[in-house]
């Protein structure tokens, strides 16, 4: 099934640190020692075979974290890069992210390629390469390695469907529930007042921040398959208690277990399927679940025009049973998150096999690389001693106590309070209500901007990848301003009353563009992978915190302030301008030189390699370390013993050793039988 077509790159355990990219990658080419070639690479059936690119790419050593020595290809060194930068969560519009990461890596292993390919040459031939040939290599170079890592993010098998659908059904069910009270308003139990309807639509948001809070613990002591299993009951539970409600009573706490679901789930599926994606997947999936939130808002606006009588309003709340029943007949295939195993047991089988299926793989060296990158990842993004939690409270004690991630945090927090209290969710909640009396049927009102709501959602997406953040947020702020202004005109009677249907969806589209979408990105873009979980769980718990103050203050908004109840939501969004255009940092501006600049830094710790006498008293300084130095003189040896059997033809390229006795061929069938006849 698979082809392989790379070059090693290097990669050890030094400690000397760089100051630019330049430089270190002439101290990193200076590093590869071995001139032989290899060109066997993994590859789907059916592509083009990339050694007829006609670039035999070098080879050289790496370490493990034990210290015994091995070998990393260029495309597991940037899947490695990729593991550590791209944090394990799936976050709407993380994609430009990743592919700036992947772009960065080829760019910088590229470099490294030409450079060391000019030296070999000069070696050889006592001839440098034109720079012609050089922006050649270069250039297949990069190719190679970035269609290779973007090859995560089409290759998606079974198990990783199967989880996707679960997960994404539990995020569908968070919108679904969020809209479903809003069109049944006048027929659920006739004669209700004011405050038990407000209490029964507000108890789904006083739900959301136990779930979140709750979530953070269970996922790391029940597993990611675990609590997504105790999730998917509880919606089934809620669900129950709703459909077969006796009065409002039972509305009320269906909507408070439904609620709980809900926050549980917003927390839950972004580390569980974060956790399982590669990195290149973990923007799309995060953009996927995202659709699944405003698509169920939207179903449940088209479901009530057949459903929302007097008759059959249960049918509404039915779906969330028939939805969780789905999710239970998939359990027996759902798999458990592999980093999850691994930080409670690094040597186990079970996480072993499950990456096996999850990737695809075949071969137990390619099972073992993969797990390196989870472990290695996983203690790179841990910001306490705690790796192993996913949201502890040390992790959280730590980030306020760093004066920077501090203020960082205090934005992000801001911007979710902004999220909710800009009265966004007074239109999912509300809109019903709120268009009866100003157009004729008030359902169809409700459906359009559930409709618009999803629309606008990917009109986002790709406003998200061409615009900075700040200046999408102030766009968005100020468009739900106008639109809040234009509202209230039109409840004054100055204009004719169908323009508020106009400005509601005004408002919508406005926010799915800035307030929607960026505060959930901006912390992925903001803060450092290991502060990422840590960050969303607490923008999460505030959230929905705000969520129930809109919830079960709109009501008595509406009837105090009548035309002006959209006036404190102004408010709020021009605050929100305040206060983007004064303290919010930008988070867009990181260049593809500023991540080459990253990786080049998280790869600094390479030991040289070379020859004393080409490195001179430099490599001694570089490498002052007794151990560092101990280890130099080690791969030292390594190498030059490995560069005495590949003169001879006998190196071991991890296949079966070659045999003495077949070495009589010449050079060229040597290379043939090594490369595979390509």
């Amino acid at each position: 099934m698979f082809d392989e077509s790379q070059r090693l790159l290097h990669h050890g355990n030094g400690n000397n640190l760089v100051e630019n990219s330049e430089k270190n990658i002439g101290n990193m080419t200076s590093g590869y020692g071995a001139a032989a070639t290899l060109t066997s690479k993994s590859q789907p059936t059916g592509m083009v075979d990339m050694a007829t690119w006609g670039t035999n790419l070098m080879k050289s050593y790496s370490v493990h974290a034990d210290g015994s020595p091995s070998y990393l290809l260029p495309l597991q060194l940037g899947r490695h890069e990729l593991y550590e930068m791209v944090p394990f969560t799936a976050i709407f519009g993380m994609q430009q992210k990743e592919r700036n990461i992947s772009r960065a890596f080829a760019s910088f292993a590229a470099e490294l390629d030409s450079m060391e390919a000019d030296q070999l040459s000069f070696s050889q031939n006592n001839k440098r390469m034109s720079e012609a040939e050089l922006n050649s290599r270069r250039s297949h170079t990069s190719l190679l390695l970035l269609d290779e890592l973007e090859m995560d993010a089409v290759l998606v098998t079974t198990p990783l469907i199967i989880a996707i659908f679960v997960a994404g059904i539990s995020q569908f069910l968070v919108g679904y529930n969020t809209s479903v009270m809003n069109s049944p308003s006048s027929v659920v139990f006739q004669g209700h007042s004011t405050f038990q309807w407000s209490v029964a639509v507000a108890a789904f948001a006083v739900g959301g921040p136990f779930g979140a809070i709750t979530a953070g613990s269970v996922v790391d002591t029940r597993g990611r398959r675990g609590s997504l299993i105790i999730n998917t009951y509880t919606f089934l539970v809620g669900g129950i208690l709703q459909t077969f409600a006796k009065n409002m009573l039972f509305i009320t706490i269906a909507r408070f277990i439904i609620g709980f679901a809900s926050g549980f789930s917003s927390v839950l599926v972004p580390i569980f399927l974060g956790e399982l994606a590669p990195p290149t997947l973990r923007g799309t999936l995060g953009t996927l679940t995202q659709f699944c939130l405003v698509t169920g808002i939207f179903v449940s606006d088209l479901l009530a025009f057949p459903f929302a009588t007097e008759s059959s309003w249960r049918v509404l709340f039915s779906v969330t049973i028939m939805l969780s029943v789905a999710q239970i007949t998939c359990f027996p295939f759902l798999i458990e998150s592999p980093r999850w195993l691994l930080h409670r047991d690094k040597n186990s089988r079970r996480a072993r096999f499950i990456i096996k299926k999850l990737r695809g793989l075949r071969h137990d060296h390619e099972i073992e690389t993969e797990v390196n990158h989870f472990v290695s990842a996983s203690h790179a993004q841990a910001c306490d001693d705690s790796e192993e939690r996913t949201t502890s409270g040390g992790a959280f004690v730590a980030m306020t106590k760093d004066n920077r991630i501090r203020k960082l945090l205090v934005c992000s927090l801001i911007l979710q309070m902004a999220q909710q209290l800009c009265g966004i969710n007074a239109v999912f909640y509300y809109s019903t209500m709120f268009f009866d009396g100003l157009i004729e049927n008030p359902l169809i009102g409700t459906a359009i901007v559930g409709g618009v709501n999803v629309a606008a959602t990917y009109v986002a997406l790709l406003l998200m990848e061409r615009s900075n953040r700040r200046t999408l947020i102030l766009w968005s702020a100020g468009g739900m301003l106008v639109s809040c202004m234009g509202l209230v005109v039109c409840l004054l009677g100055y204009f004719d009353k169908m323009a508020s249907l106009f400005f509601v969806v005004t408002f919508v589209c406005f926010f799915e563009i800035g307030l929607g979408p960026i505060p959930w990105l901006i912390v992925a873009e903001m803060f450092e992978a290991k502060y990422v979980s840590t960050a969303m769980s607490a923008s999460c718990q505030v959230n929905w915190a705000c969520n129930f103050i809109v919830g079960i203050v709109f009501p008595y908004l509406q009837t105090s302030l009548g035309a002006y109840s959209f006036v404190p939501f102004a408010i709020v969004l021009l605050m929100t301008i305040i206060f983007v255009m004064t303290w919010l940092p930008e988070t867009k501006g990181t260049t593809p030189e500023d991540l080459r600049d990253d990786i080049v830094r998280s790869l600094s710790t390479m030991l040289q390699l070379s020859d004393d006498s080409t490195n001179g008293a430099e490599t001694s300084s570089s490498v002052g370390n007794p151990i560092d130095v101990e280890w130099r003189k080690a791969m030292d040896s390594l190498r030059r013993q490995e560069e005495e059997d590949m003169k001879r033809g006998i190196f071991n390229y991890g296949f079966q050793p070659i045999e003495q006795d077949s070495m009589s061929a010449s050079e060229s069938d040597w290379r043939s039988r090594i490369t595979g006849g390509a």
